[in-house]
Order: structure tokens, then sequence, then C-alpha cells
């Protein structure tokens, strides 16, 4: 079980807890339809995207559990005479296709039980002006829901996509805290044992002798990040990883001149193209803002990753489209 999932678990066997769902979303909205969270007496687990809109949810979540939030003293005045307003007892209602959420997001989940809808325009009335329109659904957790949840919450966490850095030393460590922070897979792989010390806890470690043997097993649209102690090093890995045509990203970190180095190498040793060549990115970050420092590297380069692996899951899910139109 990941940490995730071990702190999803934890959270519902707490004590009593409700499940907020996204059930419709239209216009200009926090987060989509499908997105959930959890509200406990004292504590959430997830968000919906916060603001009012959230604090609406968890106020009517709270009053289900039979508790006072403590968050309505926080609320505008106008938000909290929403909460009543809104809410509406369902039940005795059934679940609609008009308000399930596409591709098995919240479809999954039981919809057994006492449960109740806030329908709440996001609009000054609240405090907050999205100008959209967003209909919550509110239901007590009981055994069957834990268990929807956390297979859920398993398959979610199954194809999050895979990030390798190669590499522990300061920007090996920054971008493995970085990334722990992320919806990712991410390792630090290491040839030395001394390096891995102090990544950040959530991180996996790998120590091999051979870390460019780590690349051909990965899964495919996986993040490479390359920055170890050794350039020649650093020159192989990413020979092994700009093989993957499959790669969402193949970062190495350096100088232009490092790069220009590598490229020459690549072509007359590793028997490198201009094709693969095209697709590496060096230095790591970009060059538009000019400071070494550890953490900005890894914040320039994670969120240049991050965008890297939407973009390339937004062309697989296009190309799938096509084919099954086909």
């Amino acid at each position: 079980m990941t940490g995730r999932l071990a702190k999803l678990r934890s959270f519902i066997e707490s004590g009593p807890t409700a499940l907020v769902e996204v059930a419709e979303a239209k216009g200009s909205t926090p987060r989509e339809r499908g997105t959930w969270m959890l509200v406990s007496a004292k504590g959430i687990f997830g968000t919906i995207g916060g603001g009012q809109l959230e604090f609406m949810a968890i106020a009517r979540a709270r009053e289900m559990l039979g508790g006072l939030s403590p968050l309505e003293e926080e609320m505008s005045p106008q938000a909290t005479e929403a909460v009543g307003a809104a809410a509406r007892d369902t039940t005795k209602r059934p679940r609609t296709a008009a308000t399930t959420p596409p591709g098995g997001s919240a479809a999954t989940l039981p919809s057994r039980g006492r449960g109740a809808r806030l329908s709440i325009p996001l609009g000054p009335e609240i405090g907050q002006c999205c100008g959209g329109f967003v209909e919550l659904s509110i239901r007590l957790v009981d055994e069957d829901l834990t268990s929807a949840l956390l297979q859920k919450a398993a398959k979610e966490e199954a194809k999050l996509p895979h990030v390798y850095i190669f590499g522990g030393g300061h920007v090996g460590h920054a971008l493995g805290a970085a990334f722990a922070l992320l919806p990712v897979h991410a390792t630090v792989v290491e040839t030395r044992a001394e390096a891995l010390e102090d990544i950040a806890g959530t991180i996996p470690t790998r120590l091999t002798p051979v870390p460019e043997e780590v690349i051909p097993a990965a899964p495919p649209g996986s993040a490479f990040i390359v920055l170890t102690h050794d350039h020649a090093l650093d020159f192989l890995i990413t020979a092994e990883a700009l093989k993957r045509e499959d790669a969402a990203y193949v970062g190495m970190i350096g100088s232009k001149t490092k790069k220009a180095t590598f490229r020459s190498w690549y072509f007359k040793t590793a028997g490198g193209t201009e094709r693969a060549f095209s697709r590496l990115v060096s230095p790591i970050g970009g060059d538009a803002v000019k400071d070494k420092r550890p953490a900005v590297i890894a914040a320039l380069a994670a969120a240049e990753v991050m965008i890297a692996l939407a973009s390339f899951a937004e062309r697989n899910d296009t190309a799938s489209t096509a084919g099954a139109r086909h």
C-alpha cells in the first residue's frame, strides 16, 4: 500500500467520515466533475477547490456527521446562509446519469445511504467570482463506500506517471522533495549509497552500479532527469533514455557547452540521430531564471516535467480516441 493509500485508510478509520464529490460542474469552477474529498469532525482529506465552496461543503458534511463545524465562523454571512438554502435532502433521490461523472470517476462509488446535495452558483453571493456552477454530493462513508474509495484511489495511483531522477546530489535531493508533493511516482537512482541519505522520506530510492539499466524497464510515458556526479555517466544515461521514443521527458542538467559536448559524443560514439537528440531538454528548467541554487533549479525543472507529462498524456488520449473511432 502506498503512502497516500495508507493515509486515506487511516483517515477513514479515525472516526465517522463524509464523502464530498463534485457531481456536476459547469462553466468556470475550481475543480472538475468527479473530484472528491473526505471530511471528519476534525480534519479533511483532499480538496474540491478551497474557498467558500469548500467551507460550505465541510460545514454541511459535519452537520450530517452530527457536529458543528468550526469553519462556520470563518464563512461569510452570505455563504453561511447559502449552506441552508443550497442543501437538499436526497435520501430517496436516485442518482441520475446527468450527475454521474464521465470516465467512471464517481460512478464506481456506491450511492446507497443517506445523502445531501448542495447546488451552488459560484458568484458574489458566496464570496467567489468563478462564475460557474457546482453541484456537490455529500454522503456518509460506510463499509462499502470505504472499500470503493480505496479501490478508486488505488486505480488513480496506478495511473500516475513515473519520474526517474538520476543523481542524489544537491539538485537531486531538491527534486526529490519537489516531486514528493506532486502526483507522480518518483524514484531517485544512484550509484553511491551515501548520496541517498536524507532523500525525502516518501521518495523511493534505488542503489545500482549500472543506473542506465533502469531505463528499459520504465513504463511508457516516464520522465528521465539526469544529473549525476559524473558527466560521462550523465552521457551514458541520457543516451539510453533517448532510445525511449515513448518517454515523456528526457532532461540533462548542465550548460549549453555540456549539451554541445554531449551532442558530439552522442553522434560519434553512441550512434545518435538528430531526431532523438532534438528531444533532449538541456539545461533542465530552462534559462529564463538566472538562479543556480538547487531548490530553484528543482522548482523550475519540476514544473517543466509536469508540463511534459501532461502534454504526453493529452497526446495519448487524443490518439486513443481517434483510434477508437476507427
